[in-house]
C-alpha cells in the first residue's frame, strides 16, 4: 500500500467521522488553518529533507512534490485541521458553559 492511498483512507474516514462538527463550526477559520499548516508543512518538511533527516522510500510515494516535500505528506497537515477542531469541540463541552462560552447564571463563580 503506497502512502497516498493510506492517507486517502485515513481522511475519508476521519472526514466522516468528524463532519457532524465541522459542519456546526465557521469554515474561514478552518480553511486559514489549513492553509497555513500546508505552507508550514511544505517549507519544514522541504528542510529537513534537504538537512537529510529522514528520507521517503520512492516506491511508497507518487513522485509528486510541493517545493521539496512530498504531497503524500501534506496529509497530515490537513487531518490536524479536521481533528482538533473537532476535538476541541467534543472535550471542550461543559455545562457549567452557556452557549457563548460563559458561565451559567445561578452557579457559583
Amino acid at each position: 500500500m503506497t502512502n497516498a492511498v493510506m492517507n486517502v483512507g485515513v481522511l475519508v474516514v476521519l472526514g466522516a467521522v468528524v463532519a457532524p462538527v465541522l459542519r456546526r463550526l465557521r469554515p474561514g477559520p478552518l480553511v486559514w488553518a489549513a492553509l497555513v499548516l500546508v505552507a508550514l508543512t511544505v517549507v519544514f518538511d522541504t528542510l529537513m529533507i534537504a538537512a537529510d533527516l529522514y528520507v521517503f522510500d520512492p516506491d511508497l510515494i507518487l513522485g509528486v512534490y510541493v517545493w521539496g516535500a512530498p504531497v503524500e505528506d501534506l496529509a497530515y497537515a490537513l487531518a490536524a485541521v479536521l481533528l482538533m477542531p473537532a476535538l476541541w469541540t467534543w472535550l471542550g463541552r461543559n455545562d457549567q458553559h452557556d452557549e457563548h462560552g460563559g458561565p451559567t447564571s445561578g452557579g457559583t463563580p
